[in-house]
């Protein structure tokens, strides 16, 4: 495979070359194509869970369970902010 990467690109590949935590240009490509492969499974399970709470919430309103939308929210945010913070 022959991949052109644009200045920058190399540039960065470069860098991390002379830092001597990689030998070799494919090894950089290898990490960071590891790292991408990662981030879109965690996207691909954070989706997985999404529509199972959306299809969970929907069952519910079809019982006609509810809750207060105030409550909601500050759960929302709840969980946001814990995510932010797991984030660092």
């Amino acid at each position: 495979m022959n991949v052109n990467l644009g200045p920058v690109l190399d540039q960065f590949v470069a860098d991390l070359l002379k830092t001597g935590h990689y030998q070799s240009q494919s090894e950089v490509l290898r990490e960071g194509l590891r790292l991408l492969k990662e981030k879109e499974e965690l996207k691909q399970l954070r989706l997985a869970e999404l529509l199972k709470e959306i299809a969970k919430g929907s069952a519910e309103a079809d019982r006609g369970v509810f809750v207060d939308g105030q409550e909601a929210f500050a759960a929302i945010r709840k969980r946001s902010a814990e995510r932010k913070r797991s984030k660092g």
